[in-house]
């Protein structure tokens, strides 16, 4: 391998792991410009160590054919180690807060641009830079897609308080229900605060899971119309 190809492939790695590596940074993921960078350039040294590998293997035999029996070049296995190690480095970027997982875009992006780097390092550029502008298209455009078609949930913590009567759970279950509204978990606590009181106070911790298209403040403006609730509050 001549020096000018590997400077056009450390370079092209460079270039398409900043690329992809930028739009995270500005999104301010965990892993970023720098870090998709040094993903791509260090798959592409292991594609070329693999290269270099084959090359002295092959002039060994060459010189010495009585080797040709007991050498062998593995060209996949140095690239197999990088597919399977790039995920411990994955794993540091995804993050479990409030019952939802983030971070999992950002890991795959770093698994797809270890790929890249792979091909990159074995001087497939034209799958490299093709490869590199779906990843991109995929970042980007179709964020804007998935926001607009696909309606996924989120889950909200919601604490009512109420007058413990008329059976105030299953209504506020119905309620729920009626706007496809999934509960996941409910905390019971009950406080009688007088024992004059002709109903105990109650507080449930509701965990849900909202409808993308359903608002939040919808959602508190109907549960305080019921007359038994006294306060509703988002954890």
């Amino acid at each position: 391998m001549r020096v000018w190809e590997v400077i056009i492939r450390l370079t092209l790695a460079i270039v398409i792991g900043g690329f992809i590596g930028y739009e995270r940074e500005f999104k301010n993921r965990p892993a970023g410009f720098r870090t998709h960078i040094l993903v791509c350039v260090g798959a592409a040294v292991i594609s070329m160590i693999q290269l270099y590998n084959l090359e002295y293997t092959i002039s060994l035999i060459n010189n010495n054919p009585e080797l040709g029996s007991s050498l062998k070049a593995d060209i996949g296995r140095l690239g197999a180690q990088v597919i399977s190690g790039i995920g411990f480095l994955g794993a540091g970027t995804i993050i479990r807060d409030s019952g939802s997982v983030k971070g999992l875009t950002t890991a795959a992006s770093l698994w797809v641009v270890a790929c890249i780097g792979l091909a990159i390092g074995l001087g497939y550029y034209t799958l490299s830079v093709l490869s590199s502008i779906v990843v991109v298209i995929s970042l980007v455009g179709l964020k804007k897609v998935e926001a607009k078609f696909l309606d996924k949930s989120k889950i909200l913590q919601i604490e009512i308080q109420y007058l413990e009567k008329n059976n105030m759970i299953q209504k506020v279950s119905e309620y729920f229900q009626s706007k496809h509204i999934k509960i996941t978990n409910i905390e019971f606590t009950f406080d009688n605060i007088d024992e004059d009181e002709e109903y105990p106070y109650g507080k449930n911790l509701f965990t849900i899971m909202v409808p993308r298209h359903i608002q939040v403040s919808e959602i508190l403006k109907d549960l305080t119309s019921f007359e038994e609730v006294i306060k509703v509050s988002i954890i």
